[in-house]
Parts: structure tokens; sequence; C-alpha cells
């Protein structure tokens, strides 16, 4: 079956910042730190268009073919888990900036893009989100965000090849539960 008119990367990246920042401007719980109502706003919004698989594959460069079904299950979970966590507290932090989406010129080959959004604040030098995206089956899906010229996914390979080196694959999802855990502690109480 052929897709319906598939949505550009650039604008579902639009698309869904905007609504969210929507959501988060409306929300009095969202804008009081309401972190529960924060991460289901990630989950439902965002993390649909991201795949996590990959992204967690490419975290782990060479050592994700060393790691079995079940770990790389676990680890994909957990990686999961950390982004969210990640993205929720850059959420709960968010006030009033503007973006500026650069335009993309995109070829009906290209399979693979990089999304440009720019995050103006008043008073201080604009901080760049690249989003890297790629075409699959289910649509444009992110496999990297680059902020500050910095990528998630490269930042995560150093730090999880260390832990690997030391502690195995097993070491490695241990770890980032216990961060997940720590993390979750940290957090404002979590309202239901």
């Amino acid at each position: 079956m052929a897709h319906a008119q598939e949505t550009a990367p650039d604008v579902l990246v639009k698309n869904v910042t905007l609504e969210v920042m929507d959501i988060v401007r409306k929300d009095k719980d969202i804008q009081a730190g309401d972190r529960r109502k924060i991460i289901d706003l990630v989950e439902t919004k965002v993390l649909p268009h991201f795949d996590f698989s990959g992204m967690t594959g490419l975290a782990l460069g060479p050592n994700w073919p060393k790691a079995n079904a079940e770990q790389k299950k676990q680890l994909t979970f957990e990686f999961r888990t950390l982004l969210v966590r990640t993205y929720a507290s850059a959420l709960a932090a968010y006030r009033d900036q503007k973006f500026e989406f650069r335009p993309l010129r995109l070829k009906s080959t290209d399979t693979d893009v990089t999304v440009q959004v720019r995050v103006m604040q008043s008073g201080a030098q604009p901080i760049s989100i690249d989003y890297g995206m790629e075409k699959t089956s289910a649509g444009w899906k992110v496999y990297d965000v680059i902020v500050g010229g910095v990528s998630l996914v490269a930042n995560y390979r150093t730090e999880f090849g260390n832990q690997v080196r030391d502690s195995g694959i097993d070491g490695l999802i241990k770890s980032i539960a216990a961060k997940n855990k720590s993390n979750a502690a940290l957090a404002p109480a979590e309202k239901k």
C-alpha cells in the first residue's frame, strides 16, 4: 500500500516542535514542573518520531553486535528512558524561547538528512539543534540529536564504550538503569 503524502522531515520537526511548545506554554501543570505530565507529553508527541533501536545501536558502536537479543532489548529500553528524562528536563527549562527552522533542500531520493533548528534566546547566542533523520518504512525517524555541535549518540558512544570495556554489556545495562533510577529519584515528585 502506498504511503499517503509523507510529511517531509523538516515539516515534521517544525510541526512537532511547535505543537509541543504550544502545549508547554498553555499547560499550567507543566509550567509548574509536573514531571509526570512533561514525560507523558514527550512520550506521546515526541518519541514516536525517534528510532531508539537505531540510536542505541549507534551509541554502542562496535559493541552493539556483541550484545544478544535480550541485551539489545534492555539497552534500548534503558537508553530510551534516559533520553526521555533528558528531553523532559530540557522541556521543563523552556521559557518562551523562539525557534528558527532552517530550510531543507530535500531530493526525492534522499533517505538521510539533517534538519537544522536554532533556538533563539534573548540576550544570548542561539543554540543549534540538528536532527539526523532517516527515511524508514514508517516515515522519517530521528536517529541522532546534535546540540551545539555535540552529537548525543557520539557523546554516549564514548561513555558506553568505556563502560563495556570495564564491565561488559550487562554492566552497561546496570549502569544506565542505575542512572535512570537516580534521575527519577532526583526529579521533583512525579504526580500520578
